[in-house]
């Protein structure tokens, strides 16, 4: 009998281990893998629609929910692009900006749970996050994920766009590496719709990235000392670096304080009334948050 998407991604959910995604195992669990409520809550799904997509009862989900369940069940891009088969779709095609966040990436950030990590696409959009970060910067949960993308929170609403407070950058590198950035991403995905009209929105409602554009801007991402306006705590002063994936598009945006600092203790009081664990595992939650 042909494989279903349902016994596809129940397979999948029951080879994963509660540490691969954060999750310290508790005494007398019996799930061999992730449970259902796990997997929707990593996935950003509703428990009922996990039920019924493993019983063949919803048989035409979106590529948005398939991409969300291939980066929470972790797949190889082969095992992603064979989920978005049997649910009828096209795989993500070439010269399109991909949302896959390697499964490499998705183990090491489970384990760095104590650090606000932001996960990037090509585009700039946020695909995934940790605790932490949420912690510092507000939980973009609620955001869509137009709402997310941090070169239309920069050029379109200020700097905060993307946080629910302000975040103020020192110096005038940002806005010019995120032009040259997305410059570079249209190069290498000249057939993804959503860039596209992402550059020409921009375009024709910031004069100053529309300039920036024209002068064909360029500057890499360097280390850059950001300061978090946070309601609870205020000031919050951190170094912000951009680390790229050798063989992906994915870029991870790190916020650390020195130890022993002001900050440092602001951070932590953050993790602690956030529930924010700091070895990785949540309580409550998984270490590394992922939203469609």
């Amino acid at each position: 009998m042909d494989e279903t998407l349902g016994t596809a991604l129940r397979r999948w959910r029951d080879r994963l281990s509660p540490l691969d995604v954060g999750r310290a195992p508790r005494p007398g669990r019996r799930a061999v893998g992730l449970r259902r409520e796990e997997l929707a809550e990593l996935a950003g799904l509703s428990v009922d629609y996990v039920v019924r997509l493993e019983q063949g009862r919803a048989t035409s989900p979106s590529a948005q929910v398939v991409a969300s369940l291939a980066r929470a069940l972790q797949l190889q891009p082969v095992e992603r692009d064979y989920a978005y088969r049997l649910a009828g779709l096209l795989p993500p095609q070439d010269g399109t900006v991909s949302t896959h966040v390697p499964a490499g990436v998705q183990r090491m950030l489970a384990r760095l749970g104590e650090f606000p990590v932001g996960v990037f696409s090509a585009d700039w959009t946020l695909l995934s996050w940790t605790p932490a970060w949420a912690a510092l910067l507000g939980d973009p949960s609620a955001r869509t994920p137009a709402e997310r993308n941090l070169v239309r929170a920069v050029f379109a609403a200020g700097p905060a766009g993307l946080a629910a407070w302000p975040v103020l950058q020192e110096g005038d590198t940002l806005n010019p590496a995120l032009v040259a950035d997305l410059r570079t991403a249209l190069v290498g995905h000249p057939r993804d719709r959503g860039l596209i009209d992402l550059v020409e929105e921009l375009r024709s409602t910031s004069a100053e990235f529309n300039r920036l554009w024209d002068e064909g801007a360029v500057g890499p991402h360097v280390s850059a000392r950001k300061t978090v306006m946070h309601p609870e705590v205020g000031e919050v002063r951190c170094d912000c670096d951009v680390l790229t994936v050798p063989g992906s598009d994915i870029r991870l945006v790190v916020y650390t304080v020195a130890a022993g600092s002001a900050d440092a203790e602001k951070l932590e009081f953050l993790r602690v009334t956030n529930g924010v664990p700091t070895d990785g595992s949540s309580p409550s939650g998984p270490g590394l948050l992922s939203r469609p």
